[in-house]
């Protein structure tokens, strides 16, 4: 029997309850996948997308679904990992890192034609999960992928403009820019994830659809700590850092300046703005997650709660890193 059916008491805390769901992914990922490299790609994974899937799927059931029911959101939640796992593999081939999750990048590993190959095996593996599922997990899990090579396309676009192009001077603003790179890259795949627990759940259009929003905030909130501890840690981000610094100096940042050392002194000098502007969005997301997640459409259960306690949850584990609490 699998853990999470045991914990119906209401007093388990969000850890243990996410503590135990994890475990539920970890066996159905085991149980659908045989690919050592496939096992490998999406071993040390934080599981996040699934995990906030599993509040917003216990939520609509209240807990009371059948074994057959969690069963399958079990195995959808190997396809979002599959979706994700891909889009790190090739993300890493793209930005050049040599690291994940403390280990040698795969393509470092097994050569860049290996990991691209790869990459798409798990895309068509997690179709036919979806696909198994029906017409409408089908469209999404496309519609999810859509998005996040958009965001990948605006990224990597961006980095190759001129940062004296007027659309991305001192006077724009940033956030702006920034955010609908992670509206497509990042918080698509929270807000599909949500929604899918939905579907599988078998809640309404409104509900599924306002699930779908809040997942997308915690995205956004996610993705911009996860920035903000890298920039913190000296870590480069070219289609964050330059723009940053262009509009903290109210200047603009030539290209040419762009080497480790300088970029270094120009984080060093701004540390305290860039916290401040990031923790106002960040706080921003959290606060519209948390609004979202008490809406009078969203059943009231034990799981409404880990729902409103997740956005602060999530978001603090990442900033913990650079030691900051929202």
């Amino acid at each position: 029997m699998y853990m999470v059916d045991m914990m119906m008491n209401s007093s388990n805390s969000l850890e243990e309850f996410l503590n135990e769901t994890f475990k539920d992914i970890e066996k159905k990922i085991n149980e659908i996948i045989s690919d050592e490299n496939i096992l490998t790609i999406l071993e040390g994974g934080k599981r996040l997308r699934p995990l906030l899937g599993s509040i917003a799927f216990k939520v609509c059931t209240g807990g009371n679904e059948t074994k057959d029911k969690y069963q399958r959101f079990l195995e959808g939640c190997v396809g979002v990992e599959l979706a994700h796992g891909a889009s790190l593999v090739h993300d890493d081939i793209i930005d050049g890192d040599i690291n994940r999750r403390g280990e040698p990048a795969f393509y470092i590993k097994s050569g860049i034609d290996n990991a691209i190959l790869i990459g798409h095996k798990m895309l068509t593996i997690g179709f036919d999960i979806a696909i198994a599922h029906g017409e409408k997990f089908a469209r999404l899990y496309v519609d999810s992928w859509r998005g996040t090579l958009n965001g990948q396309l605006r990224e990597i676009n961006f980095n190759a403009k001129d940062l004296n192009d007027a659309k991305i001077s001192a006077d724009s603003k940033f956030f702006q820019i920034y955010s609908r790179i992670i509206d497509l890259k990042t918080a698509t795949l929270f807000s599909s994830s949500c929604k899918a627990a939905a579907f599988w759940a078998d809640a309404s259009e409104d509900l599924s659809n306002s699930l779908a929003n809040y997942g997308r905030e915690v995205g956004f909130a996610y993705q911009l700590a996860d920035d903000l501890v890298d920039l913190e840690k000296g870590e480069m981000i070219d289609s964050v850092v330059l723009p940053l610094l262009s509009r903290l100096e109210k200047k603009s940042i030539k290209t040419g300046l762009s080497q480790a050392k300088v970029i270094k002194k120009q984080i060093e000098k701004n540390s305290p703005e860039i916290k401040k502007l990031y923790l106002s969005e960040i706080k921003k997301h959290v606060t519209n997650a948390e609004r979202l997640s008490t809406e009078g459409i969203i059943p009231t259960n034990h799981y409404k709660m880990f729902l409103q306690a997740m956005p602060t949850y999530i978001t603090n584990k990442m900033l913990k890193e650079i030691k900051i609490t929202l």
